[in-house]
């Protein structure tokens, strides 16, 4: 439930919280799968999986997943053939992502930082490749803030691959029994508090960090940004579906592409974005 909007707290300081809170939960819970990348040596996350074609070779690149977790997507471009750091605010998240890398013997090193402090955390013009994943960048203020992030860490010719849900998903409002527009589409300067008590997989586990604080931010905004900082987009698709149900009861998941729909008239709805620009 979205709660109201209102002066802004520190937000990473309330949103860790809910974060740190989740992090044991979610390596748990049979959605991550970490016991399928521990069994297979050649699995790969759902998320990276999607966009294989997109991705094309990762070989020999020095990438960073920002806002990585417990790195799943980090471990599975790493088994790619990309050399991958990860970057997370939490701290048990990156104690899990390192634990997990190192057990799957994978030289990937995580580092506990704000998103906004990561050029100076890892170096600038560091990087061939930046990821960022599904529901990343709505826990920021500031997407002026992140696209600058993300120039100052590639290199000339390096560049950003993002796959996020769409700005028009994220404005539904998912209570109502139609596809109705109840939140903001656009970055507003205060953020959405959301009082929720569960989490986006499957687990028992009752939380007590229930409060959080997020930003929508429209396709305008963060293609203009990211030019504003010099990256040259390349490349930008959106899809029908999403790795997660979104919107509950009115989504089917399609069993051959791994990913969920609308039920009637799929076409409706643009519910995740792919989205690459090369630093120039």
């Amino acid at each position: 439930m979205c709660v109201t909007l209102t002066r802004m707290d520190d937000y990473r300081v309330v949103n860790r919280e809910s974060w740190d809170e989740r992090v044991a939960a979610h390596a748990a819970s049979p959605d991550y799968k970490l016991a399928e990348f521990e069994r297979d040596p050649s699995y790969i996350s759902d998320v990276v999986r999607f966009d294989l074609p997109r991705l094309g070779d990762v070989s020999g690149l020095r990438g960073v997943h920002l806002q990585c977790h417990i790195g799943t997507d980090t471990v599975s471009l790493a088994r790619l053939g990309a050399q991958m750091s990860g970057l997370d605010f939490s701290g048990p998240a990156v104690e899990q992502a390192q634990s997990f890398a190192d057990k799957l013997g994978l030289e990937v090193d995580f580092h506990q930082a704000d998103v906004y402090d990561a050029v100076d955390v890892l170096g600038a013009a560091s990087y061939d490749l930046v990821f960022t994943g599904i529901g990343a960048i709505g826990w920021l203020p500031s997407i002026d803030r992140w696209a600058a992030t993300v120039s100052g860490l590639l290199k000339p010719g390096g560049r950003l691959f993002i796959r996020e849900g769409h700005p028009m998903l994220w404005a539904l409002d998912e209570a109502t029994d139609k596809l109705e527009v109840g939140y903001p589409y656009f970055e507003t300067q205060e953020p959405m508090v959301w009082d929720e008590g569960g989490t986006y997989v499957e687990t028992d586990v009752q939380f007590e960090h229930t409060v959080t604080h997020e930003w929508n931010h429209g396709l305008g905004e963060i293609i203009t940004a990211l030019i504003e900082h010099g990256l040259q987009l390349t490349a930008f698709e959106e899809h029908d579906s999403a790795p997660w149900v979104p919107l509950p009861g009115k989504m089917t998941k399609d069993p051959d592409f791994n990913e969920w729909r609308l039920t009637d008239r799929p076409e409706r709805l643009p519910c995740t974005y792919t989205l690459q620009a090369v630093k120039l």
